[in-house]
């Protein structure tokens, strides 16, 4: 029997224990997608409590109490303390065996805190103090985190009109860990309900001192934003799309609905589709032309409780991996731009594992040969960022791609104490491999080449591929 998270953790293999710890761990760490809010980079904040750094925002947490029957002032409520909330955590914590926040929590704790020990009702108390005790210390900062696990680059998530100031500000100060923007222009193709249109474009209009009175002006104020973010070091441009839209439409058309939306007039679900569709194809473009990656992570049902969606708003535990029909429209999407010469490097990212044979034989369609995996089959993402949902993605892309291609696993965090993920995927990746090597389907004159293997999926293809 093992020792519970030893150091050889999901390491099956004397092979895999090889490939993790002398190759994937001493690999730094390049986040190429998160959420991590830039202020707390640029303050170099420093965390008030256990509480604030791990359960702050996380939704992962939070259905794993209400599930356990927790009230939800203990989950989002400001009228408990810290320390109730995470008591209450420590009471959830033995009724998540199986469940991967089981071990995110006690890897977490390890990592970032040094502590060995199982977080239950008996030991909550201890394992808080010593916590908060860490963290009131400069080294268990915001940027002394990223340093702790050896982050070397990471991307934010950030929409067309943020000024970038704490971007700019962070960069100015010497901080030696990149931090670089994301562009997400997910509220420019928010049509459904004209007032949040008009009310986002006029701020557009504002920042980007363009007056937009029609669809030209709206691309004109983009393509300055889209300029604007590449001058402060943008790669990567993210969409969160429910799923992929290849309506087909003119130019006259689109330019109606957006007049149309504009004056205050609601959209058909035709135009909504339409406008949608065009959008895709005029910001894919513009990521062709500076040679950006393009990033599109679909599938999610959001906001599906409504009540707790007008009491507490967006991302707060209440998403679901939804079921679409989507690969005839992802196909004429990226055939639309590979047809013009205009696809730029793509990740396709998504949440319903159903779709991981349909993503991995779509890549293959668009590779050119002109760089290797520019298409790419994005890391198993939200609900699928645990151990099998990483090797079901894995074994996928290995079966029907390039798995040696792969730009590897990301964060997708709000959460300085997230960075463990890698750790837990690099993990994973090592065990699979090794257990090939030792079950004979990979010869061993062949070490060298899987020890780069992992290595490249760690850290150098992400490095390569991003030209970080």
């Amino acid at each position: 029997m093992k020792n519970f998270m030893d150091k050889n953790f999901l390491l099956q293999t004397e092979t895999a224990q090889e490939l993790y710890h002398n190759h994937a761990a001493k690999m730094p760490i390049i986040d190429y997608h998160c959420h991590l809010n830039p202020q707390m980079v640029a303050d170099d904040y420093r965390f008030k409590s256990l509480t604030e750094i791990w359960l702050g925002g996380d939704h992962y947490k939070w259905r794993a109490m209400r599930s356990n029957g927790v009230d939800e002032c203990f989950c989002t409520g400001k009228e408990t303390s810290d320390w109730e909330k995470f008591e209450k955590w420590a009471e959830t914590v033995p009724y998540t065996f199986r469940n991967p926040l089981y071990h995110w929590t006690h890897l977490e704790l390890k990592t970032a805190f040094g502590i060995d020990k199982v977080l239950n009702p008996k030991t909550a108390r201890e394992i808080y103090d010593e916590c908060n005790e860490k963290l009131s210390s400069q080294e268990y900062s915001a940027r002394g985190m990223m340093r702790r696990y050896h982050v070397e680059t990471v991307c934010t998530t950030d929409d067309p009109i943020d000024s970038l100031e704490y971007h700019i500000r962070t960069r100015e100060s010497g901080f030696e860990i990149k931090m670089l923007p994301t562009w997400r222009p997910d509220k420019v193709m928010a049509v459904e309900v004209p007032s949040d249109f008009r009310t986002y474009i006029e701020k557009l209009s504002e920042i980007s001192e363009i007056t937009i009175s029609d669809y030209n002006d709206m691309i004109l104020a983009l393509r300055k934003r889209h300029d604007y973010f590449a001058e402060q070091g943008c790669k990567l441009s993210d969409h969160g799309i429910e799923e992929f839209y290849a309506e087909d439409y003119t130019e006259g058309e689109i330019k109606t609905i957006f007049n149309k939306i504009y004056g205050g007039s609601e959209l058909t679900k035709e135009e909504v589709l339409k406008f949608k569709s065009a959008m895709l194809v005029v910001l894919g473009e513009m990521d062709w032309e500076k040679g950006w990656t393009q990033q599109f992570h679909y599938g999610a049902i959001r906001n599906n409780n409504s009540r707790m969606f007008k009491q507490l708003g967006p991302d707060t535990g209440f998403d679901s991996i939804g079921e679409f029909a989507t690969a005839k429209a992802m196909s004429k999407f990226l055939d639309r731009l590979n047809s013009k010469g205009k696809l730029t490097k793509t990740i396709l990212y998504n949440l319903n594992p159903c779709a991981n044979e349909v993503i991995a034989t779509m890549i293959g369609n668009f590779q050119d040969g002109s760089i290797p995996g520019k298409i790419q089959f994005g890391s198993g993402w939200w609900f699928l960022d645990q151990k099998d949902g990483m090797e079901r993605q894995l074994n996928a892309l290995s079966l029907l791609g390039l798995l040696s291609r792969f730009v590897g696993m990301l964060t997708d965090s709000r959460s300085f104490l997230s960075y463990p993920r890698h750790e837990y995927f690099r993990r994973t990746l090592c065990n699979l491999l090794g257990c090939d090597v030792e079950n004979g389907e990979i010869p061993l004159s062949e070490m060298e080449r899987v020890c780069q293997m992992v290595e490249d999926i760690s850290y150098f293809n992400a490095k390569n591929f991003f030209h970080f």
